[in-house]
């Protein structure tokens, strides 16, 4: 790993303000009461004054943060000065009243989880280190913890050493999760988010397909109707050659805007009902199109045992997640992609094999899943992180679809198996 994306300041590595605020209000309140009920009502001596100032520094700090950090979210930078303040000025409380054998020493380690949580590992790294620091420091120097007088009761040292140690285990641990959760949530987030980005687009897409359509057929009869208007005129003129020219230009810029629109409406001219209405073949053939203008590999269409033409949604779901396999396995083939078809009466099928190199072995059970990468040297090792193929699956699962991953025993490389029960894929129309 790299050092610069180690300690990053990205946007995306921050943490809510208002979360930090009530995390710290918590922290003074819970001191404040530790303190007056250790020193008023055990009547345990320690130096209260200074706790106190020590106090009112963490709640100057906290509303310092309230109102006057107008910011929302708190960059890497911030937050980790407010955490560095905590964990100083708990250090200076757990000097005062005991060091490492108060029992309140285990809270040393929250600084460095809540970073773990929501910040760089390069900042959480950074706050472990000084917590060691701290707690080493506090092993050796503080006041007597209160009440504890005359040497009555004393703490073995091999007792503080393993409590010492205990606390690091606990922050590794602690630390280590932190990091991983929030990696992980972070990840999922971001595919969400990719996801619905994916959706909306294909719903504009679509959107504009419509409108592009209803357009060409509003615009149809007012042209036909200045073609005509604009033939009648040139009869009426003859041979006036000063008008018959313009007539001329608009009779053909005419014939050119009615071609125009014949090529916009050109795979939309269906009838209305229908116009979000496909057939799975006929929408196979659109996205196949699509590929074969970029492509120069022999893409195949195959239908076996077609024994129920229906119509289904032209939904971005389906369409998103179709394409999105078909354009994997041209991506990843050698030269062959085939596609087939299988419909009866409850199930229909779609299957789409290729010839390239296959899912590696040490991902497939983890196909779905976003952000994985294989070490097959038998892949690119920039053949991607795993996103495409869950948004795929996810869309089309959003449809009812069901998903199974292999080996194609014909062609020896990747195989997609995508079925449906027909009942819940057919259109309602």
């Amino acid at each position: 790993m790299k050092l610069s994306t180690l300690f990053r300041l990205e946007e995306d590595l921050n943490l809510d303000k208002n979360t930090l605020v009530i995390l710290r209000w918590i922290a003074i309140i819970g001191q404040l009461t530790a303190i007056n009920l250790v020193y008023f009502y055990l009547k345990l001596e320690f130096p209260i004054l200074i706790a106190y100032l020590v106090v009112l520094s963490g709640l100057l700090t906290n509303l310092f943060l309230q109102f006057r950090i107008k910011s929302v979210l708190l960059k890497d930078l911030y937050a980790s000065l407010f955490l560095i303040h905590d964990l100083i000025q708990l250090s200076l409380l757990l000097y005062l009243t005991g060091g490492i054998s108060n029992p309140f020493s285990i809270l040393m380690i929250i600084p460095a989880i809540v970073s773990s949580s929501f910040l760089s590992m390069g900042t959480t790294i950074i706050l472990g280190i000084l917590t060691l620091i701290f707690l080493f420091l506090l092993t050796i120097f503080h006041y007597p913890l209160p009440g504890i007088h005359d040497g009555l009761v004393a703490f073995p040292k091999l007792y503080l050493a393993g409590f010492f140690i205990a606390i690091i285990v606990g922050l590794v641990f602690l630390s280590y999760f932190g990091i991983r959760f929030a990696g992980e949530s972070k990840r999922r987030s971001d595919a969400i988010n990719k996801l619905q980005e994916v959706i909306a687009k294909e719903y504009e897409l679509e959107s504009l397909g419509g409108q592009a359509a209803a357009a060409a057929h509003s615009l149809g009869t007012p042209l036909a109707t200045i073609s005509v208007v604009s033939k009648e005129l040139k009869k009426e003129i003859g041979d006036q050659k000063e008008y018959s020219k313009d007539i001329d230009l608009l009779i053909s810029q005419t014939k050119r805007c009615g071609e125009i629109l014949k090529q916009i409406s050109k795979k939309q001219i269906i009838e209305d009902e229908f116009l979000n209405k496909t057939n799975l073949e006929n929408l196979l053939d659109e996205i196949i199109i699509t590929f074969k203008e970029t492509s120069d590999k022999n893409i195949l269409l195959k239908t076996e045992n077609d024994q129920n033409k229906f119509y289904v949604d032209r939904s971005p779901e389906l369409i998103y997640g179709l394409r999105n396999f078909i354009g994997n396995a041209i991506k990843f083939s050698k030269k062959t992609v085939e596609i087939i078809l299988e419909t009866n009466l409850k199930v229909v099928k779609i299957k789409i094999n290729d010839d390239g190199p296959g899912f590696p072995d040490d991902i497939k059970e983890f196909l779905g899943q976003p952000y994985i990468r294989s070490k097959s040297k038998t892949v690119n090792s920039d053949a991607g992180t795993g996103l495409g193929t869950f948004l795929g699956k996810t869309l089309l699962e959003r449809k009812s679809a069901n998903l199974f991953f292999s080996k194609d025993s014909k062609l020896g490389g990747a195989s997609v198996s995508i079925s449906w029960n027909v009942s819940s894929l057919k259109s309602s129309v």
